[in-house]
C-alpha cells in the first residue's frame, strides 16, 4: 500500500517512569567454568618463579626489560581469560600505580567467551603485588576483601604475555604495509599511524609521546602531527618514517619502534574510501527556488561544486582544512555526488529538493592523480573531531541547527575485525555528547573475486540461467565474509550504518543499454551488491543497520582457468546506477550529470531519508518536534529511518536456503547469515515518512532515568477487532548510550522493549 503523505506520523505519550525490575548481577564468573587447579598451576607457576628469581637479582628489571618474553615493569600485560571481567576492574585499581588500559571481547563457541585483558604495569612496586596475589592463591590463602577477583582471574586465566611487537602489527596490517612499500628504496618515505598505550596522567602520556617522538627521529624519521582526545582514550602520532624502518616494524623487530612498551598499535595511514562517478554528460538542470530554513544536515566528504546548477545556493561550504584549493574543480566527484544525492535523491526519479540547506565540511581532497584522499598530513580521527565541534560551536538554531551528519566515507585499511576503532568510538562519543545521529557507509570492496562452479556451471557464467548466476554469485560473495567485513567507523554503536541495496530506478529503456560483458548477478533477488561490505560488528550486532537504494551493479568477466570464473565490479553507467550532479571534464561547466552508486550513495540516500522524516514532523508538530532537544531528535530520526526495514521473504528464504547451515537447533546461525547480508532488511524511503491507509506509525520519545522504566501505550484501531484479516504490531527502540572507552561493557546503557502483558521481551528491530 502506498504511502499517503496526508497522514502524519502520530504522536504518542509517554506515562510517568516507574523502577526497573532488579535483576541480579551475575559478577565476574558469568557462565565460565574455572580451569582445572592443576593445569593452572602448571601453566603459570614457571612464569611467576622466574619473575621472582630473576627479580632478586641486582640487575633484575633490566634483565626483564631486555627479554621481549618475559613479564617485565613498565610494559603493557595481556590477560586472556574466561567469562566477564566487570568486577576485576575494581580490584586491579587496588594494586598501586596499575593502569587499566582497555579489554575486548572475542567470540568463542556459544558458551565460551574470550575476553583480553590490557593493564599497564609501572614499575617493579606493581609487578611485585601482582606476583604476592599469585602466591596467594597458590597457596590456597584467602585473598584480603576487594581482592576476590584477582582469585578469580587466576582460576579462569587462559595465558598471560607481554604485549609485544607481533601484537602491535596485525597480520593484515602488515600485508597492507608490504604492499604500501613494495619496490620502495630504503630512503623512501611511508607515513604510519602511532596509537600510544593510553595513560590517564598527562605528564605520563607526555612522557610516552616524547619517547616516540625520540624512536622516530633516531630512525630518520619526522613526526607530523599529534592527537590526544581523552573522551575516547585515543593518544596517536602521525609519523614519516624511511622505508627501512618500516621494514623492521614489519618484521616485528623489537629493536625497532614495535618494540616500544609506549606504543599500543601501528597502522598504515587511513585511507579515504572512494566512490565511481561515470558517464558524465551535459545536462539543463530545472531552476529551483533556494530554501530559506537553516541546516539540519552536515555532510562531512569531499570538497563540492558548490556552484553547479542542481546545488547552486543549497549548500553552505565550511571549507575548515583548506581543501577547496588543494582539489580542482573537475576532480571534485565524490562530495558533489553525495550532495546531489542528499538534496535530490536519485535523479533518475522526480523527487522534491530538500527544504533546507545542506552544511558542508570537506574533509578529502585530490590525491594529484585520480582520486580524493584524506590529507597525508593530518589524523583523520583529528580532523572529525575538529569537524564535528566546530559544528556543534555554531549552532544556534537560527543559522544552523545540526542533528544529522552524513559519512560516507570510511578508512578502506581498517576493516572491523572485533577491537572497535578509534574513529567508531569517536562517533559514539560525539553522538552522545552533542545528540547528533551520523550515518555511515558500510563500505565496499571492488577487488576481483573469483565466482567457484555451482553444479555445471564452470566457465559459461555468462550463459548460465539469471537463477545460476545468482547462486554464483551469492556463494562467492559468501565464501569472502572474511574479507568483506565492515570498514572503520561502520561498528559505531550510536550511529546507523548503510549497505547498499542491488536496486535502482533507471528506466527501462535506459537498461537496454548495457554490454553484453555486463552481467547482472542479482536479477529477481534483492540483495546488497556483490561490493557491499558485510556484518557483523561490535559484540556480534546487527551491522549494516539495514540497506538502502545503492544503484544496481553488475559484473565483467576477468578471465578463468575453466573451473573458476573471475569478474570484477562495472562501473556504474545510465543503463545501471544512480543519476547523480557532477563536475564537467574541464571543470567549467555548470551543468553536467553522472552515475554513482554501492554504499557511499545509499548512505546519502539515508541521510536524505532521515531529512525527510525530520520535514514530514516539522511540518505536522511545528515547534512541539523542533522544540525537543537535539538528543530526542536524533533519537526519534535514528528509529524512524530504521523502522520500515524488512527482510524481503523470498531473498532471506533463499540465502537460507543455499547459505545454510541446514539441520535442527541452526535457525540462529541461519537468521545470522540473513543479517550479514541485510542488517535488519531493505528500508522503504517514502513508507518511513508518512502513514498509510492500512498503516498507521506511532512514534514517542523522552528521556529515561537510571533503573527505571517507561510505560508507551498505543490504540488499536476498531476496524481491527472482529475482522479476520491480519495485522501485526512492529516496535523499533532506538537510543544513545555514553561510552566508557576501553571497556568490555563499552555500551553504558541497554535498553529492552517489554511488553507488561506478556513473560519475554518482544522483538527489537
Amino acid at each position: 500500500m502506498p504511502n499517503d503523505p496526508t497522514k502524519p506520523l502520530l504522536r504518542l505519550n509517554v506515562k510517568e517512569h516507574q523502577p526497573e525490575e532488579k535483576k541480579k548481577d551475575k559478577g565476574f564468573s558469568g557462565k565460565a567454568d574455572s580451569f582445572p587447579r592443576e593445569r593452572q598451576l602448571e601453566k603459570f607457576r614457571p612464569i611467576f618463579d622466574r619473575l621472582v628469581d630473576v627479580m632478586t637479582r641486582p640487575s633484575g628489571g633490566l634483565e626483564l626489560a631486555a627479554d621481549p618474553t618475559a613479564l617485565a615493569p613498565e610494559c603493557l600485560l595481556v590477560f586472556e581469560v574466561r567469562g566477564s571481567v566487570q568486577n576485576f576492574l575494581k580490584a586491579a585499581g587496588k594494586v598501586a600505580g596499575l593502569d587499566f588500559v582497555d579489554a575486548e571481547e572475542f567470540e568463542g563457541d556459544a558458551d565460551d567467551k574470550e575476553p583480553m585483558l590490557y593493564l599497564y604495569v609501572p614499575d617493579e612496586k606493581a609487578l611485585t603485588q601482582i606476583v604476592s596475589l599469585w602466591r596467594r592463591w597458590e597457596k590456597g590463602e584467602k585473598f584480603d576483601r576487594g581482592f576476590t577477583p584477582w582469585c578469580d582471574l587466576f582460576n579462569t586465566l587462559r595465558a598471560l604475555r607481554r604485549w609485544g611487537p607481533e601484537d602491535r602489527v596485525t597480520p593484515e596490517e602488515g600485508d597492507i604495509l608490504y604492499k604500501l612499500i613494495e619496490g620502495c628504496a630504503d630512503d623512501d618515505h611511508s607515513r604510519l599511524e602511532r596509537e600510544l598505550v593510553w595513560r590517564k596522567d598527562p605528564e605520563k602520556a607526555a612522557a610516552f609521546e616524547a619517547e616516540t617522538r625520540q624512536a622516530v627521529i633516531a630512525a630518520g624519521g619526522a613526526v607530523l602531527t599529534p592527537c590526544r582526545i581523552e573522551d575516547i582514550a585515543y593518544h596517536a602520532l602521525l609519523v614519516d618514517l624511511p622505508v627501512i624502518a618500516v621494514r623492521e616494524i614489519i618484521a616485528k623487530s623489537s629493536l625497532s619502534i614495535a618494540g616500544l612498551n609506549s606504543v599500543m598499535h601501528i597502522r598504515p595511514q587511513s585511507l579515504a574510501s572512494s566512490v565511481e562517478v561515470n558517464e558524465t554528460q551535459e545536462s539543463e538542470p530545472q531552476a529551483m527556488p533556494s530554501p530559506a530554513k537553516p541546516p539540519i544536515l552536515a555532510l562531512l566528504d569531499g570538497v563540492p561544486v558548490a556552484g553547479h546548477g542542481l546545488l547552486r545556493d543549497r549548500l553552505t561550504v565550511d571549507d575548515l582544512f583548506g581543501l577547496e584549493e588543494k582539489t580542482p574543480t573537475a576532480q571534485r566527484r565524490h562530495g558533489t555526488a553525495m550532495a546531489s544525492l542528499i538534496v535530490h535523491g536519485d535523479r533518475n526519479r522526480t523527487e522534491t529538493p530538500l527544504p533546507r540547506r545542506i552544511f558542508t565540511i570537506p574533509v578529502t581532497q585530490w590525491d594529484g592523480w585520480e582520486d580524493e584522499r584524506f590529507p597525508d598530513d593530518r589524523l583523520i580521527i583529528d580532523m572529525i573531531y575538529e569537524a564535528v565541534t566546530r559544528l556543534r560551536a555554531q549552532d544556534d538554531r537560527e543559522t544552523l541547527d545540526t542533528v544529522i551528519v552524513n559519512l560516507s566515507l570510511g578508512n578502506d585499511r581498517r576493516p572491523f575485525f572485533g577491537h572497535i576503532s578509534p574513529w567508531a568510538r569517536l562517533l559514539d562519543h560525539l553522538a552522545w555528547r552533542y545528540g547528533l545521529l551520523f550515518i555511515v557507509s558500510a563500505g565496499n570492496d571492488r577487488s576481483e573475486f573469483e565466482i567457484p562452479p555451482v553444479d555445471d556451471l564452470f566457465g559459461d557464467f555468462e550463459k548460465a540461467d539469471d537463477g545460476m548466476k545468482a547462486l554464483a554469485t551469492l556463494k562467492a560473495v559468501n565464501n569472502l565474509k572474511a574479507q568483506r567485513r565492515i570498514i572503520s567507523p561502520a561498528e559505531t554503536v550510536n550511529g546507523l550504518t548503510i549497505g547498499a541495496a542491488n536496486i535502482d530506478s533507471v528506466p527501462e529503456i535506459e537498461k537496454k543499454r548495457t554490454s553484453a560483458l555486463n552481467i547482472e548477478p542479482y536479477h529477481r533477488e534483492r540483495m546488497p551488491n556483490p561490493s557491499s561490505r558485510l556484518g557483523p560488528g561490535f559484540a556480534n550486532a546487527v551491522k549494516p543497520d539495514f540497506t538502502a537504494l545503492g544503484g544496481r551493479e553488475h559484473l565483467q568477466i576477468r578471465g578463468g582457468d575453466g573451473k573458476t570464473v573471475k569478474v570484477r565490479i562495472a562501473a556504474p553507467s545510465r543503463a545501471f546506477g544512480l543519476k547523480v550532479a557532477a563536475p564537467s571534464p574541464d571543470g567549467l561547466s555548470d551543468k553536467y550529470e553522472g552515475y554513482s552508486g554501492a554504499t557511499s550513495a545509499a548512505t546519502a540516500l539515508t541521510a536524505r531519508t532521515a531529512h525527510r522524516i525530520h520535514d514530514a514532523l516539522e511540518e505536522e508538530y511545528g515547534d512541539a518536534f523542533i522544540g525537543l532537544s537535539h538528543h530526542q531528535r536524533a533519537v526519534v530520526l535514528k528509529a524512524l529511518t530504521a523502522h520500515t526495514a524488512r527482510w524481503p521473504k523470498r531473498t532471506a528464504d533463499w540465502i537460507k536456503q543455499n547459505i545454510g547451515p541446514h539441520g535442527q537447533g541452526q535457525a540462529p546461525k541461519q537468521k545470522d547469515n540473513i543479517r550479514r547480508f541485510l542488517g535488519y532488511g531493505v528500508v522503504d524511503a517514502d513508507e518511513a515518512v508518512a502513514c498509510a491507509a492500512d498503516r498507521a506509525t506511532f512514534w514517542a520519545v523522552g528521556v529515561l532515568e537510571r533503573k527505571k522504566s517507561a510505560m508507551v501505550e498505543f490504540p488499536l484501531p476498531a476496524c481491527l477487532h472482529g475482522k479476520a484479516k491480519p495485522h501485526a504490531v512492529w516496535a523499533t527502540l532506538a537510543w544513545l548510550t555514553p561510552v566508557r572507552p576501553g571497556r568490555k561493557a563499552y555500551r553504558a546503557v541497554k535498553l529492552l522493549l517489554l511488553d507488561p502483558t506478556a513473560t519475554e521481551s518482544l522483538r527489537v528491530e
